[in-house]
């Protein structure tokens, strides 16, 4: 997978995956959507927090086009930028059960890889815009 936007939207798609099933787990305990709908979640649910919910979720889903089609320095940025959020919606979102801390290792795992390829990437393509223009002979021997 030579593609960065290739690599990154999959290393994405992963961390999506693993927020979806992390949730599916979770709401499996006994007991837990009980918790939910009495409103013991730990926080009053209101239909506002359920939109900053559902805004800081569609970072990561958004992400996996974003990251194919934006040009290197957005790119970076965008990567960059949405993997803190959502690292912080991963670490502050979730319970210290398990399943979760397991899920939650392999997303911010994920989201590292994801900067470090984005920033990676800016200091190859820098490098490459330094070197001087090679004109190539026939043979591939520089004039």
């Amino acid at each position: 997978m030579k593609d960065m936007g290739t690599r990154i939207s999959t290393l994405w798609i992963v961390v999506m995956l693993n927020m979806v099933f992390a949730d599916i787990l979770t709401f499996i305990k006994p007991g837990a959507l009980q918790e939910l709908w009495a409103g013991q979640a730990g926080v009053h649910i209101t239909p506002g927090l359920l939109l900053v919910f559902a805004i800081l979720t569609e970072i990561p889903i958004a992400m996996i086009f974003a990251s194919r089609i934006l040009k290197p320095k957005a790119n970076l940025w965008a990567n960059t930028v949405a993997a803190v959020i959502t690292t912080a919606w991963v670490v502050g979102g979730g319970s210290l059960t398990p399943h979760y801390v397991f899920f939650a290792a392999v997303q911010i795992a994920c989201m590292a890889l994801i900067v470090r390829t984005v920033w990676k990437q800016r200091d190859s393509v820098r490098a490459w815009k330094r070197e001087p223009a090679r004109v190539v002979t026939s043979g591939d021997q520089p004039v």
